[in-house]
């Protein structure tokens, strides 16, 4: 499913509805310049190119998908939910611009492909500077806990 998200301060996130209480953010120096995604328990943040309107799109499979070949930058994390209720949502986190998304109860692989596209079918902001991209969240169930992993390095093309 598509989403249409207010990436401000050039981020959004992927989390437990009841699970996640606020910490540090995860944004470490590796999540920033290599990794593009911050973890937190039950909290998956993704870097954005751009300050502004995102395409995001979700799904939910039984295993691992193949890796998108027109992806510039793919990375794979752990995220629990609990509470079998996700949110899509900026950092500001309106109730009004938060998205909810019904999955089982337990842990799951995803993977945030980078997928360089075209402005949102929405009104973008065009004073905010960086490239469009559509982020695709892919996930899975998985049994255990693994480390985040790059599986495909793309470019910085953005300052952050």
């Amino acid at each position: 499913m598509r989403y249409l998200v207010h990436a401000e301060q050039r981020q959004f996130s992927l989390r437990d509805k009841d699970a996640w209480r606020p910490g540090d953010g995860g944004w470490t120096d590796e999540a920033v310049s290599v990794h593009r995604v911050a973890v937190e328990p039950s909290s998956l943040s993704v870097a954005t190119a751009r300050s502004d309107w995102v395409e995001v799109d979700v799904a939910v499979a039984m295993a691992a998908p193949s890796v998108r070949p027109d992806a510039s930058h793919v990375v794979e994390a752990d995220l629990d939910v609990p509470g079998g209720e996700a949110t899509l949502a900026g950092p500001a986190g309106y109730a009004r611009q938060e998205h909810r998304i019904a999955v089982p109860p337990g842990r799951y692989r995803v993977r945030v492909s980078y997928v360089e596209s075209g402005p949102p079918d929405a009104e973008w902001h065009d004073h905010e500077f960086g490239e469009h991209f559509r982020y695709v969240l892919d996930l899975w169930p998985v049994a255990g806990a693994a480390p985040v992993a790059v599986v495909r390095q793309g470019a910085q093309v953005w300052d952050g």
